[in-house]
């Protein structure tokens, strides 16, 4: 399993803790299960969100159309 990068780190971290703040101004809950509710859907939001950030190894594996030559279209004849 790849370890996460920076970005993603940065990325689910600000999502968890911003998602936090606003669900608990938003809905106004003070009660303990409700904000333990609020607590989980953020880490859920911010686990989706890092997981959802494109690593760098996964975008310089995939060769663009400008980087294709002409070696690599010719067809195979049989």
């Amino acid at each position: 399993m790849p370890r996460p990068t920076p970005a993603q780190l940065a990325y689910g971290s600000c999502t968890v803790v911003f998602s936090t703040i606003a669900m608990l101004l938003l809905s106004q809950t003070s009660s303990g299960p409700g904000i333990t509710v609020i607590a989980l859907a953020a880490l859920a939001l911010g686990l989706l969100v890092a997981l959802t950030v494109p690593s760098p190894a996964a975008r310089a594996a995939e060769p663009s159309a400008e980087q294709a030559t002409d070696e690599e279209r010719v067809p195979t004849t049989l």
